[in-house]
């Protein structure tokens, strides 16, 4: 079925796994180059960019990325610019340093449940609910054919029934997302109530 290949291929997850990180620091150039490398597969466009230098500065300006050592940045920084991509199409700078600022306080830097691990055990997780995933998407995918049947099913112009389902197919996967967005932001909230930004200096 041509909607089952389409489906797997939209659901690779493009993981770099922390044993692919190069053993030591990198310059700025060298950080966009490897992210770009690694993560190019996650791209809408071949022209897009999965980071350049002035989203790098600006990420380590507004408290989502500790500032680098000597211009070299380290593995957790990569670590934390990964974090930073999966969440930068979703949540504004201000939710993204409120989510990250336990971890980068408490694990970065830190030999204690490194953010190396922690970043590993998240991964695994995304992975294990992959098959979930796919059945949620499956299921919206069929309720909106059963909404909108072909003309096989009884609809006298087909063409129009394809797009109707199309649409409403996007719009249940557009509300699953703008929901959980919701829910993200006012967690996001929570933890900024709880744990107020320390002022900038």
């Amino acid at each position: 079925m041509e909607f089952e290949k389409q489906l797997e291929e939209w659901m690779k997850l493009d993981y770099v796994l922390p044993e692919d990180l190069p053993n030591i620091e990198l310059y700025m150039d060298q950080v966009t180059t490897f992210l770009e490398e690694q993560l190019k597969n996650t791209k809408r466009f071949e022209e897009d960019k999965i980071f350049t230098k002035t989203m790098i500065n600006n990420y380590a300006k507004n408290n989502l990325l500790p500032a680098p050592n000597k211009k070299k940045y380290s593995r957790e920084h990569i670590l934390l610019l990964i974090f930073i991509y999966y969440f930068k199409n979703l949540l504004s700078f201000t939710d993204i340093e409120t989510v990250l600022s336990y971890i980068t306080e408490n694990h970065f830097g830190t030999s204690e449940s490194s953010l190396a691990e922690i970043y590993t055990k998240i991964f695994s997780m995304e992975h294990d609910q992959m098959d979930r995933l796919k059945d949620d998407v499956k299921e919206k995918f069929e309720k909106a054919k059963e909404t909108f049947p072909t003309a096989a099913e009884g609809s006298e112009d087909p063409e129009n029934a394809e797009s109707l389902q199309l649409f409403a197919f996007i719009c249940e996967l557009a509300f699953d997302v703008f929901l959980k967005k919701q829910m993200i932001e006012r967690l996001a909230d929570e933890l900024r109530d709880a744990n107020p930004p320390k002022k900038k200096k």
